[in-house]
């Protein structure tokens, strides 16, 4: 007899909806990114198709994935980000590689070879007045990227002519999860 996992009704529900804050780049670099991203699939024989210019991002925190947005994290997070006093700075990428993950979907990622300090120092900074307004965010430790593509195939680090552009804003954004759509909910700017 096999032995039931769960009572029906009673499952939670499947995660429909991400929050996470972000810094997203102009069209300019994003059209570089996206042309990139379609250069260095090719070149490494990736089969995943390479995110769309207005996909491509840095995520600065992941909030969390639920069936419907919770109202009081989306509150405190948009409370917290106004709070946020910061001067645009400059980001740059110089390097693809995949980051682990499911097997058959790995995050291949522009990154960069120990810089972005002041992408490193703003985040930290949300960081801590977002703890301040009771948000935990999902997931440990930051890693500046932007994801171009997921892949099957892992792909060693090496380096790319750099891309880079300001950031003058940073955004929270509500993804629905698997069909690929994001509605910015709030946008603030640097400076």
């Amino acid at each position: 007899m096999a032995a039931q996992s769960s009572l029906p009704g009673f499952a939670p529900p499947a995660a429909t909806d991400r929050l996470f804050l972000a810094v997203f780049p102009d069209p300019a670099p994003a059209a570089r990114l996206a042309a990139l991203a379609a250069d260095q699939c090719a070149r490494h024989g990736l089969r995943g198709k390479p995110l769309l210019p207005g996909r491509l991002h840095v995520t600065l925190f992941h909030l969390g994935d639920w069936a419907g947005l919770p109202p009081g994290v989306v509150d405190a997070t948009m409370k917290a980000a106004a709070r946020v006093r910061a001067a645009p700075f400059e980001v740059v990428f110089d390097r693809v590689a995949s980051f682990d993950g499911r097997r058959d979907r790995l995050p291949f990622v522009l990154r960069c070879e120990g810089g972005n300090t002041a992408l490193r120092a703003f985040q930290a900074e949300l960081g801590g007045l977002l703890r301040e307004a009771g948000v935990v965010p999902a997931g440990s430790g930051f890693e500046p990227h932007v994801t171009l593509a997921y892949d099957a195939r892992k792909v060693v680090a090496e380096p790319v002519p750099p891309i880079g552009w300001r950031v003058d804003e940073f955004v929270l954004v509500h993804s629905l999860l698997g069909r690929t759509r994001h509605i910015r909910l709030g946008g603030w700017p640097l400076g």
